[in-house]
């Protein structure tokens, strides 16, 4: 069994969602982890789902970045085991400098509210390896400041990395640069993604190219085991 934790921050609310894919739907031990919790050491997986933390004051993230519970997330990856931000969870991981870039306002200043089409970069990983390399998935998005960015130099060593996880297929949606929907770090560990893979988990939604993303890393996870 895989133990998830979902951090729940004030004003999180795709928590519940992703609970339901981890503990519903894959059956594996979930745990709702408040962000002033200093104890995750029975975890495998942490996961930092999508919403307004904090009501985005300030700038996405910046605030939930100082939560007491990111100390311990930032150990959790720094001892290889795996983080996942989703959305405004991305926006978290940025600002804890568990992943390189910052994710901006959209390209026209609109909340988007869609789904959007995503080219899998990498199939080696914990996380798409239920993916093919090259596949287009649909996935639902959901934000306003969304716009992945990053210097010249970060960029080069995104790409130069391969730690470009996902782009956006066709249209970009938000202006993010090279089209880049999800990056990880270096070791593969950590997963930052605006788009939202537990909205597409569950059949009676209309589709489940998300639930591949969660049912390959307890694979891995169980493997490691």
């Amino acid at each position: 069994m895989t133990k998830f934790g979902v951090i729940v921050f004030p004003g999180s609310n795709c928590d519940r969602d992703v609970a339901y894919v981890t503990r519903d739907i894959l059956k594996q031990p979930t745990r709702m982890v408040w962000h002033q919790e200093t104890d995750i050491a029975d975890l495998d997986v942490v996961i930092i789902p999508g919403g307004f933390s904090y009501g985005d004051y300030l700038r996405c993230g910046a605030i939930a970045r100082f939560s007491p519970v990111m100390q311990q997330v930032i150990e959790h990856a720094q001892k290889g085991k795996f983080v996942l931000g989703i959305c405004n969870g991305f926006q978290v991981l940025t600002e804890a400098g568990l992943l390189p870039g910052a994710l901006v306002r959209n390209r026209d200043l609109h909340f988007i509210c869609d789904r959007v089409p995503l080219k899998v970069e990498r199939s080696d990983l914990a996380w798409t390896q239920t993916y093919a390399a090259g596949e287009i998935i649909t996935l639902p998005i959901a934000h306003g400041e969304g716009r992945f960015y990053a210097d010249r130099a970060t960029l080069s060593k995104l790409e130069d990395n391969g730690q470009v996880v996902f782009r956006y297929e066709g249209e970009n949606p938000n202006g993010s640069v090279n089209n880049i929907a999800g990056i990880c770090n270096s070791t593969g560990n950590v997963l930052g993604m605006m788009p939202h893979p537990e909205r597409a988990a569950d059949p009676s939604l209309g589709g489940t190219d998300g639930l591949k993303l969660f049912a390959g890393l307890v694979e891995k996870v169980a493997a490691l085991v």
